[in-house]
């Protein structure tokens, strides 16, 4: 599993969430809503420092991760974070 991050989307991030230099985002699992690959399960996104990476990716000094006890949820799935323009925000796909 890999996560790609856009560049629209990182300026997003350093925006609106005010990610700096230096610092982390996780992205995790959350009980409710849906995604793509599982039902009752979605995509949740905060800024925290990392417990146990299972995987990480790093632009512009910002690093983006999931922890291992996530990584299930993206079953051999790659992580794309793209911006969608129409809504203003992150949209995520998952690609094998």
């Amino acid at each position: 599993m890999e996560i790609h991050i856009s560049n629209e989307a990182l300026i997003w991030f350093k925006d609106e969430m005010l990610v700096e230099d230096g610092q982390y985002v996780r992205f995790y699992v959350r009980y409710g809503g849906s995604s793509p690959l599982h039902d009752s399960f979605s995509l949740g996104v905060s800024k925290e420092d990392p417990v146990d990476v299972g995987e990480l990716t790093e632009r512009e000094n910002r690093k983006f991760f999931v922890e291992e006890r996530d990584l299930w949820f993206f079953d051999g799935h790659d992580l794309y974070v793209e911006f969608d323009q129409i809504l203003e925000e992150p949209s995520y796909e998952y690609k094998k």
